[in-house]
């Protein structure tokens, strides 16, 4: 191969990688973060498990009668107390499985999954 054929192809390459990069920041850029409840009622989060994406929002909401916490065991969030009637809201900011549970109530247990 020539070396002006050589140019060629990696002019190209050039403006194809450009190309790519433009199109994933741009799809990344678009997407509408979700919002996502989960209702912490009669010592259970409901749902218990819920998949969002990165940059989602995630609120627990109270409607117990005592005080409960959203605490990740991996140490990715903790809500401290959410009082009766009182929320809590988190974003998501990285992917993994975050298993989650009452400090006061350890049997409360869920799952958050970042996708």
């Amino acid at each position: 191969m020539t070396r002006r054929a050589w140019q060629k192809l990696a002019a190209w390459a050039v403006v194809v990688i450009s190309l790519a990069m433009l199109g994933v920041g741009f799809a990344a850029r678009s997407r509408t973060p979700t919002s996502y409840t989960v209702t912490i009622d009669a010592a259970r989060f409901q749902p218990p498990l819920s998949v969002v994406r990165v940059g989602d929002v995630i609120t627990w909401v109270n409607k117990d009668l005592v005080p409960h916490t959203a605490t990740s065991r991996t140490g990715g969030f903790d809500s401290g107390a959410i009082e009766p009637g009182k929320s809590w809201t988190y974003t998501a900011t990285r992917t993994g499985d975050f298993p989650y549970l009452c400090v006061f109530h350890p049997t409360m247990t869920g799952l958050l999954r970042v996708k």
